[in-house]
């Protein structure tokens, strides 16, 4: 396993078990305890768990998104595979709202070398968007999340009650046809549901554990969706209803 393979694999571990040891971790990983020592003393410094004697134990409550920097370890090729198939639906000079996220973020890079008007719901994603000369960057403006540096509040949210776009591309927390897109911090779906009225086209990117996922805050319905990125098998259940729906599925 490389390095990000082995983080996810120890998140994993501690999802499904809560504690795990240093030496079944290493065992199950095929490396040297000190590796996985190292290992954990990362995965610690950015929220995703806690040392303990002998090994770790998870600090991710079920039903909460994990830390930003815990997500951005992850999928990178997934979500550059994912941003790459998004860009190509878009042409130039269309009037963008991005969202927030690690996989919103690879579509900002990935939007280098095209001409966008766009307004990103994240600073992370403006970052990675003012390095592009070809784009026009509006930021919102608002308060700002830690973490996820997302923008939230009145002033982001009238922004998008004043402005019009042509695209809104939507990551989200969870998607199935009953529940539509769903995020778990209730600042941010009253954000991208503001964003997700102004658009005349909401395009949805999710990685594939993303569906069938429900989480707290609803921020729109499946009929609200034009497309949907996915990384997922053709045959997933929840796409053969989002399809069947009218949704148009795009797989990367």
């Amino acid at each position: 396993m490389n390095v990000a393979e082995r983080h996810r694999f120890i998140l994993s571990q501690l999802t499904e078990r809560s504690r795990a040891s240093v030496a079944e971790l290493a065992r199950s990983a095929k490396t040297s305890e000190m590796t996985i020592r190292r290992d954990l003393e990362l995965l610690e410094s950015r929220g995703a768990l806690r040392r303990v004697h002998g090994g770790a134990v998870s600090t991710l409550l079920s039903g909460v998104e994990p830390p930003y920097a815990v997500r951005a370890m992850v999928g990178g090729d997934a979500k550059a595979k994912l941003a790459d198939e998004v860009v190509r639906l878009l042409n130039d000079g269309e009037t963008v709202a991005l969202d927030t996220g690690t996989t919103a973020v690879a579509v900002a890079q990935a939007m280098a070398g095209h001409r966008f008007t766009v307004t990103p719901l994240s600073l992370h994603a403006a970052f990675a968007l003012s390095e592009s000369e070809g784009i026009r960057l509006l930021v919102p403006g608002g308060q700002v999340r830690p973490g996820e540096l997302s923008f939230y509040g009145e002033t982001a949210l009238r922004t998008f009650e004043d402005l019009r776009y042509d695209t809104f591309i939507l990551g989200c927390c969870g998607i199935d046809v009953a529940n539509g897109a769903t995020a778990y911090n209730l600042d941010d779906v009253h954000v991208k549901r503001t964003a997700a009225a102004s658009a005349r086209r909401i395009i949805l990117v999710a990685t594939a554990e993303k569906l069938g996922r429900v989480a707290l805050g609803r921020i729109c319905a499946v009929e609200q969706i034009d497309i949907v990125v996915t990384d997922a098998p053709q045959g997933n259940p929840v796409i053969e209803d989002l399809r069947a729906a009218g949704v148009n599925i795009r797989h990367v």
